[in-house]
This record gives C-alpha cells, structure tokens and sequence, in this order.
C-alpha cells in the first residue's frame, strides 16, 4: 500500500531529487516551458506552483523563501516582477502538462510543462 506516501521519490536520494527538481523549476521559470517525463513533471509542477504563489504574496518573507528553494537572487527578481503578476487573478493552475509520447531510448512517457497564459 502507498498511503501517506505524499511524494514521488523518482528512485533518487532526498539530496539528489531535490537539486534535480529545484533545476527543473529554475528551468521552467526561465524558459516557461519544459520537456520531460510525466512523472517529474507532475513533481515540478507541485514545487513550481508554491514558487508562483509566494510571488504572488509579494512580501519580504515570501521573497526570502523563494531564494533559499531558487538560490538565485535574479530569478526571484523574475518571478516577483514578470511572472507572478500574471497570474494575480487565478487561485492555482498556473501550469500545463501536455503529454506528447514516447522516448526513443526508453519508451518512457514524455510530457512539456509549460506555465499557463
């Protein structure tokens, strides 16, 4: 049974999932659109959407919590000044996962995460 699981471990150390997650983050607030497999979407779309809605708030506290997860002080300029701001009247759902097939090495389903207009 998975109960209480509340995360996908991607079969990673905690250290290794986490780097790998928070750069896919800093990728999809850079670029605003991604191309990976469904399941690291679905788990970069959970931390993506708590880094949109701490800009939204637009505090100090806020600002000092997206730059210890982000750990770059320009994209957190970003976010707070061009990303969040577009979404200040939508509660959630800020991204899209599109699935668009398989890999060819792999056979693993891929996806694009992109944010929302």
């Amino acid at each position: 049974m998975n109960h209480g699981a509340g995360y996908r471990k991607l079969g990673r150390p905690s250290d290794h999932r986490m780097h790998m997650l928070r750069n896919q983050v800093r990728s999809l607030l850079i670029h605003e659109k991604i191309e990976t497999t469904v399941t690291r979407a679905k788990e970069t779309r959970r931390l993506a959407e708590k880094m949109i809605t701490l800009g939204k708030q637009n505090t100090l506290h806020a600002r000092r919590q997206a730059r210890a997860f982000l750990r770059d002080e320009s994209l957190v300029k970003h976010l707070f000044d061009n990303i969040a701001p577009r979404y200040k009247d939508r509660n959630g759902g800020y991204t899209r996962i599109t699935r668009v097939g398989t890999r060819r090495g792999d056979a693993v389903e891929t996806a694009v995460l992109e944010l929302v207009e």
